[in-house]
């Protein structure tokens, strides 16, 4: 009788990326599901057609990446971000909000709910699947182009005139910078700039390690469930200043 051997050293399959779709159009949300469904390394565990909903399935399936749009009926994603972001026990859920135009009105507020980044509608399948697996490695998914957006937003509003993403007043920012190191400031500098940990690295001229090192340092120091998050409080605390040209 033949007897079926592991290998002890091979390492052990990872759990599939968990993903939660909040859009009030059905087959929007068919559509997304067909498409996840269809990677071996996520599976959709569930569908809102609301920001209730979504909250509400989130604690449920403890999802890790959620697809939000922004604009729904009753309890909006925005709303329903600041929901999931307030709540200790959905740490580690990460939110991508879909948008119909890439920058719009709701790129800073969205942010300062607590999302990860964003996603247009009509990107390519392959750009959402490479979202879901971004936001789920607990990176901001910030395209240049939500970035300028998000950059224009703070000048039209005159800079930090919103609340602290981690829920302390806006001032608040400034003061806990100064827990920063020199060289932990440089790479905040340089995430506001949207540039990636090997980006960084080649200009700080030190291996994508320690940069990843540092960034998970300012993000603990200044309270940011992530690289998003830190965007924002480069800019609201005056740190970096958006150029007007």
């Amino acid at each position: 009788m033949d007897h079926q051997t592991t290998d002890p050293a091979a390492p052990a399959p990872s759990a599939p990326i968990k993903v939660l779709l909040a859009d009030d159009q059905a087959l929007l949300r068919s559509a997304f599901k067909v498409l996840v469904d269809s990677e071996p390394d996520m599976e959709v565990v569930g569908e809102a057609g609301d920001g209730a909903q979504a909250y509400e399935l989130a604690r449920r399936t403890r999802a890790d990446v959620v697809l939000m749009d922004i604009r729904m009926p009753g309890t909006d994603g925005l709303a329903a971000t600041r929901m999931i972001s307030a709540d200790p026990e959905l740490a580690g859920v990460r939110v991508v909000m879909l948008t119909t135009f890439e920058v719009d009105e709701y790129v800073a507020a969205a942010l300062r709910a607590g999302a990860s980044g964003f996603l247009g509608k009509g990107a390519e399948p392959e750009e959402l699947l490479n979202a879901i697996r971004v936001a789920a490695a607990g990176d901001a998914l910030l395209s240049p182009a939500a970035t300028k957006g998000l950059i224009a937003t703070f000048l039209a509003q005159g800079g930090g005139a919103g609340p602290d993403p981690s829920g302390a007043p806006a001032g608040g920012h400034a003061q806990r910078l100064a827990a920063l190191t020199v060289r932990e400031r440089e790479v905040l500098v340089h995430v506001a700039a949207g540039l990636p940990n090997d980006g960084i690295a080649a200009r700080l001229q030190v291996s994508p390690l320690t940069v990843k090192t540092h960034v998970n340092r300012a993000m603990a120091k200044l309270g940011a469930r992530d690289r998003a998050q830190l965007v924002v409080i480069a800019y609201e605390s005056g740190l970096v200043r958006p150029r007007t040209d």
